[in-house]
């Protein structure tokens, strides 16, 4: 089982700068309708994939400003049953098949417990989830219980789209949540989403192409990026005549940076503190340099066509790299289609012992503002996250759950390679530093507009210093 967005979990996004997107409603929504430049999906995967999530993006923002699309943070005042007392609650998910199977088993549970509610779920690959999702949204039909992501929650929470969800308590009961963890699903300090799962960035590991490069295990406890770059570096040389690599890719990843910023007591998005600066973003782009040089990681076109491969194709699931990034409850998606048992490591630090890692919430289940169902929709919601009926049928599907009694329910049932992922969470659970907030209501892109201006660096288009200076004007065209 892959307990986070089994699809791809190397997703990106995309939006245009400030300095290129349209200020006023009108606009926007005349960029939307005007006929965006197409590239070739056969041809171009990466600006294809960069265009279909621009359109999404431009999406969000034209239907979440249209007033009349969205209610305040409280629901209306609306009949929560028809006239014969049946409720039908839509649900909106992506996923693969495996997803959609497990969603649709423990809705049946709920509908056994709760005869009068129907549920119908309405699942979307990721690209598309988002423009219907947009668009649903803004004609005033949006799914009652709304699966949400971390790099959008902002974008319709701050625009009242999104059921604040302290009015519900007598329906959904969050109070065995670990505080932090909760608060990763508010915005300006309401609650518009329940975190689901947690997921931390980590290493994960293929003990056996390490055992063949004759290299040991790092002490993930103790290690630095220089000792990642040296222990890939040294795989590549022994294995490299294979097609095998140290690490597969970095330096064109969103979460990478995150994680270098923040050890540098910087935050992308920061509410108090420093942001990131033209300094830090520079030694990210010479260290990504650096590994290419040492071969440590493969050539930039090699990395871009590793990235975009589908993940079972990829060079870390196919045991032709040692070392891969990633949020840890991917491990399972990697160790199914590789057949090795994958091993998870903190990931290096630049001050050794100090790696600041966070619990990031790997989805949220939120209620739209507009629902005439959003009592039964919290109702769905508390026993997704909370009654045996649904949690041991889900288990980590969605990430580790935020319950830690739920953590201990399912422990039993889990395989050998999510036992791997719970037992790692809880292993780092005492070092987690304080997350960072949720990406901003008009930062939904920036994921993509990084990964872009990143691999312009990699491909030696533009300096380090240069991209570096590139993405602080895409930071400040989003804030």
């Amino acid at each position: 089982m892959n307990p986070v967005k089994q699809e791809h979990p190397r997703k990106a996004l995309t939006m245009t700068s400030r300095s290129s997107r349209p200020q006023r409603r009108g606009s926007l929504i005349q960029a939307l309708a005007s006929p965006l430049t197409r590239p070739t999906a056969t041809t171009d995967r990466t600006a294809y994939s960069s265009w279909r999530r621009l359109r999404a993006a431009l999406l969000v923002l034209v239907c979440l400003l249209i007033p009349a699309a969205c209610a305040p943070g409280a629901s209306q005042s609306q009949p929560d049953s028809d006239a014969e007392g049946a409720v039908t609650l839509r649900v909106s998910t992506w996923g693969n098949d495996s997803r959609i199977r497990l969603t649709q088993e423990a809705a049946d549970a709920f509908m056994a417990a709760n005869p009068n509610i129907k549920v119908t779920i309405e699942n979307s690959e990721w690209g598309s989830y988002w423009e219907k999702l947009a668009t649903t949204t803004a004609a005033n039909d949006a799914p009652d219980v709304i699966q949400m992501d971390e790099s959008y929650i902002a974008a319709y929470g701050a625009r009242g789209a999104l059921l604040d969800l302290d009015t519900a308590k007598d329906n959904l009961d969050l109070s065995a949540m670990d505080p932090k963890v909760l608060d990763t699903g508010k915005v300006d300090g309401t609650l518009v989403g329940a975190p689901i799962g947690v997921a931390n960035f980590s290493v994960a590991v293929n003990p056996e192409v390490l055992e063949k490069a004759g290299v040991p295990m790092p002490d993930d406890k103790t290690w630095t990026w220089d000792q990642l770059a040296d222990a890939a570096a040294q795989v590549t040389e022994k294995l490299g005549s294979q097609g095998v690599y140290g690490l597969d890719n970095f330096g064109s990843g969103a979460a990478e940076l995150g994680a270098w910023t923040r050890q540098r007591g910087e935050e992308i998005w920061p509410t108090d503190g420093p942001g990131v600066s033209e300094e830090t973003l520079t030694s990210f782009f010479d260290y990504a340099n650096e590994l290419v040089a040492r071969k440590a990681t493969p050539s930039a076109s090699l990395q871009v066509e590793n990235i975009t491969a589908p993940l079972d194709a990829s060079l870390f699931a196919t045991n032709k790299a040692a070392f891969h990034l990633l949020f840890h409850t991917q491990v399972s998606a990697f160790g199914t289609a590789s057949g090795t048992e994958m091993k998870l490591l903190r990931i290096p630090a630049q001050t050794p012992g100090e790696p600041k890692m966070v619990n990031k919430a790997s989805m949220y289940w939120s209620v739209s503002a507009r629902s005439e169902h959003t009592e039964a929709g919290a109702k769905l919601i508390d026993f997704l996250l909370t009654d045996p009926a649904a949690t041991k049928v889900l288990t980590t599907e969605r990430g580790i759950p935020a319950i830690p009694a739920v953590q201990q329910d399912v422990a039993p049932l889990l395989d050998p390679q999510a036992k791997i992922a719970l037992e790692f969470s809880q292993s780092v659970a005492p070092e987690l530093v304080p997350p960072p907030q949720v990406t901003p209501a008009n930062a939904s892109g920036f994921g993509g507009e990084f990964t872009t201006a990143a691999t312009d660096v990699l491909f030696g288009k533009t300096s380090s210093a240069d991209g570096a200076a590139k993405v602080l004007s895409i930071i400040e065209g989003m804030k």
